[in-house]
């Protein structure tokens, strides 16, 4: 798997105004630190975001705290300080604009007092828009240039502001600092399901959130049973609560501007888990064998699991299932009670 633009190697002791938690977590480090370049304005508009290309080289100096977001000129100026080309590779896209970044923050319902996940926080324009509302940030960053640079840029814009940093791939992620109870994160692209689902498998203390992430992926997250779109990513996201889209995100607000739309995908976990963990793992192997063959009967795209058609007609005859049905018409629950007929055969 590429690896996710989450996370990043160990560095050295924090700058001023973070919370060091282990030796892979840190406020940032520089043997000789840049300068961060100050913010360009004061004024945010409705207006569309300037292209960041058409920016001028330098922005005009502000005093600190003068504007509490980037914009356009301080993100490219920033890129170029830190030599940061944004590559697909990393999945990249940095968002440009105050407003969308505060909608983000709106929709999530972000408070005084919350701790917050941020995965892959770039640059920083999201992680300060969530400072901004007195919350805590735990920002999990794998570029060393970003992770070293973002408690700097906070520390201008939002002195003494609670940021953690952690080096590392989300991927790799076992602990968190703070026991954060909110996901609000620009997820890379190429890895967004499987950071969304690994997070909200290892931290249940993560009860709500928003992830901007590809517009196909996000409808196919928050669609139901019987649905075109439906499929493997749509039913293990089920398993852990309620999803839904929460408005499309423009292309111009991003820089580089990306070749996909994207969208904005809100959940809630459930109040109880839906069973043990055991059951978890039957199901989602139920999932990806159905969707592996998804125009096939499910008698005979489950066979690989539950031994052969005979035996899967069998179990799923027992779970109250159609064998003639396809994954695609099945909701978690239909797959859990295939799961749980599964095991009792057993």
């Amino acid at each position: 798997m590429t690896p996710p633009r989450h996370g990043y190697a160990p560095g050295d002791e924090p700058e001023a105004g973070t919370r060091p938690v282990s030796d892979e977590v840190t406020g940032g480090r520089h043997a000789a630190p840049a300068a961060v370049p100050e913010p360009a304005s004061a004024v945010e508009t409705d207006a569309e975001p300037a292209d960041p290309a058409a920016a001028p080289a330098a922005a005009p100096a502000a005093a600190p705290g003068a504007r509490s977001l980037l914009g356009p000129a301080e993100i490219r100026d920033l890129a170029e300080m830190l030599g940061v080309n944004p590559t697909k590779k990393l999945g990249q896209n940095f968002v440009i604009d105050g407003n969308t970044v505060r909608r983000i923050v709106r929709v999530a319902t972000v408070s005084p007092g919350d701790t917050v996940l941020e995965v892959g926080p770039g640059l920083g324009s999201l992680t300060l828009g969530l400072l901004e509302t007195g919350a805590t940030v735990v920002a999990v960053e794998i570029d060393d240039r970003l992770a070293e640079q973002l408690p700097l840029t906070v520390e201008l814009m939002h002195p003494g502001a609670p940021l953690t940093v952690i080096r590392n791939d989300a991927l790799k992620i076992m602990e968190l600092p703070g026991d954060p109870s909110r996901l609000v994160a620009n997820l890379p692209y190429n890895v967004s399901v499987p950071v969304l689902l690994f997070l909200l498998e290892h931290f249940a203390s993560i009860r709500a959130g928003v992830v901007m992430v590809q517009a196909e992926v996000g409808e196919r997250l928050a669609a139901p049973s019987g649905s075109k779109v439906y499929g493997s990513p749509s039913v293990k996201a089920a398993w852990y609560g309620a999803f839904r889209t929460a408005g499309k995100v423009s292309r111009q607000v991003f820089w580089p501007v990306p070749g996909v739309d994207s969208i904005l995908i809100a959940f809630e976990r459930r109040a109880r888990p839906l069973e043990s963990e055991e059951l978890r793992r039957a199901t989602f192997a139920l999932v990806d064998a159905a969707f592996q063959q998804r125009r096939k009967m499910l008698r005979q795209s489950l066979s690989s699991v539950l031994g052969d058609p005979s035996s899967a007609t069998e179990i799923m005859t027992h779970a109250g299932i159609d064998p003639t049905e396809r994954g695609e018409q099945l909701t978690v629950e239909d797959f859990l009670a295939i799961a749980r007929a599964q095991l009792a055969a057993h």
